[in-house]
């Protein structure tokens, strides 16, 4: 059996819209993959964005060792993905990354998980990059919300 990941990124996105996309697609637990969980994008700073998809019946988890360090998100912003997987890679090799990317493996497996990020391509983003390094035996989909 082929078990499935969910992927979506909020760039674009109002919270209704995510959340939508989240709750159409049957998703169980929102694996939020942001180093910091905060936004100037109203309704995805970590509090707001539980309290909504926690009310919508998905479950919400911040997986902080997961997101990418300062320079890895400058890397990100230049558009440089080269330097962004050098320094992501070194990131998924600590202890405390190591030990999260086990638990969400886990829950992974049980239930169905979307990885969640500001950027709106996995491909360009270390989303991509921790479905590579942990859950390449499962398919990908990648979630769209709606554009307002």
């Amino acid at each position: 059996m082929t078990r499935s990941i969910f992927t979506i990124g909020y760039a674009h996105a109002t919270q209704p819209a995510l959340v939508s996309a989240l709750t159409d697609a049957g998703v169980e637990l929102l694996a939020d993959v942001r180093y910091l969980p905060l936004s100037r994008r109203p309704g995805f700073s970590k509090n707001s964005l539980r309290a909504a998809v926690e009310e919508a019946g998905v479950a919400y988890r911040h997986f902080r060792d997961l997101g990418t360090p300062a320079e890895g998100r400058a890397a990100a912003r230049r558009g440089d993905h080269a330097e962004l997987a050098r320094i992501y890679s070194g990131q998924l090799e600590l202890p405390q990354a190591l030990a999260q990317m086990a638990e969400l493996r886990a829950l992974a497996e049980q239930q169905r998980v979307c990885l969640l990020c500001y950027c709106e391509e996995r491909e360009t983003c270390h989303r991509g990059l921790l479905v590579e390094a942990l859950l390449a035996d499962f398919s990908v989909v990648d979630l769209k919300p709606a554009l307002p």
